[in-house]
């Protein structure tokens, strides 16, 4: 290997692969970054076999065709504090061909290799595309859905780390849940070839927006695999392997009756929300809402016996024709307002004992909340 190269498109391509890093696998081929070369272009693949990363850059070729498998950690660490406006060098050493050396201006590093021999095959780019959507409704898909999963450590379902990517029609649908709360997403497509479901752990996806944050492209293409779904923009390709288990009929918990409707400034709502779980009991972090028949505010209240307790009113912009008094998790109520950009949000409610259902509402509905809706259960406080 022998080749030259400018030191940005280098950082570029290290940074897009190290998403993709096995880091903590048990297997350290996997905390490798592989480079191949061909012709005047050097591709870059990472993968920890859950997720990868596939890439190329232009490159000054001096030799021919070879492929090396570097330390990615290592490489991104170096790459993004090389000097800057200076062409890098990255050659074998003739004496010893386990050893790559990187050059650029007058820093010199001498870099182990891993045997490319071990390095998984990452699967290539299957031919069925099944879609097209532009890059800024994924991210506020992600975005408005994710943050209700489960964490890996905190679940052995593994349908509650995911989020339910749905295809139909002339939309994608994003949904997800930790059997107690619900975020659904739909994003409009460019083009929709093939209806589909699938599962995919949230942290993927995660690094998948990631990846898209940092290329030029506008949309992004989906394509099916065997049990992996792959998203290619602007030349980079990025693989997801979906999550082989059945997702909760999210439909069927979505309320359809509900005939309190609370309607909130939101930023006012949110604001409450965060002063008064401050004293919501740790145990169950809820606070209560209180609603009077025709009244034109709410009370919002929380209590713990350490702590204390905390009361605020908070006005509403229309009277609700119904009383009810029901209990949230603070938490669950704040991370969906914090992700809606709407002045107003509505809560509907139909008793205590069933879910409540959050939407944008009034007539100026921001274009990031259109197809956003919440679901999130009460909780049942003893005495």
């Amino acid at each position: 290997m022998d080749f030259v190269c400018v030191k940005n498109d280098l950082v570029f391509g290290v940074k897009l692969s190290s998403y993709a890093l096995g880091t903590r696998s048990s297997m350290p081929i996997l905390s490798g970054l592989k480079m191949e070369i061909e012709g005047d272009r050097l591709r870059l693949y990472a993968t920890d076999l859950e997720r990868a990363v596939r890439c190329e850059i232009t490159i000054d070729n001096q030799v021919g065709d070879e492929a090396v498998v570097l330390n990615g950690a290592v490489l991104s660490q170096i790459a993004a504090h090389l000097p800057e406006d200076e062409r890098i060098t990255l050659k074998t050493d003739a004496e010893n061909g386990t050893v790559v050396k990187l050059r650029c201006g007058e820093a010199s590093f001498d870099l182990p290799t891993l045997p490319v021999e071990d390095y998984p095959e990452v699967p290539s780019l299957p031919q069925t595309k099944i879609a097209s959507l532009k890059v800024k409704n994924f991210h506020q898909g992600l975005d408005q859905t994710a943050f209700a999963t489960l964490k890996a450590a905190e679940t052995t379902r593994l349908s509650l780390t995911g989020v339910d990517v749905v295809l139909k029609s002339a939309s994608l649908k994003m949904v997800a849940t930790n059997g107690y709360r619900l975020a659904m997403k739909t994003v409009g497509v460019n083009e929709v070839f093939e209806e589909g479901e699938y599962l995919i752990d949230a942290s993927v996806l995660t690094d998948l927006d990631r990846v898209l944050s940092q290329v030029e492209g506008e949309t992004v293409d989906l394509y099916k695999g065997e049990g992996q779904l792959f998203f290619q923009s602007d030349g980079v390709t990025f693989m997801a392997r979906t999550i082989a288990e059945e997702f909760p009929d999210f439909e069927r918990v979505i309320p359809k009756e509900n005939p309190i409707s609370l309607v909130f400034d939101r930023r006012a709502f949110l604001e409450t929300m965060q002063r008064i779980e401050i004293t919501a009991a740790e145990e169950s972090g809820a606070v209560t809402l209180r609603v009077a028949n025709e009244e034109s505010a709410t009370r919002i209240n929380s209590a713990d016996k350490v702590k204390g307790e905390a009361e605020e009113r908070v006005r509403l912009k229309k009277v609700p024709q119904g009383e009810i008094e029901v209990s949230f998790k603070a938490e669950y109520l704040i991370d969906a307002l914090k992700r809606m950009h709407s002045e107003e949000t509505v809560l509907w409610l139909s008793s205590s004992e069933k879910a409540g259902l959050i939407e944008p509402s009034g007539e100026k509905i921001a274009p990031e909340d259109e197809g956003f809706l919440y679901v999130c259960m009460p909780v049942r406080l003893g005495g």
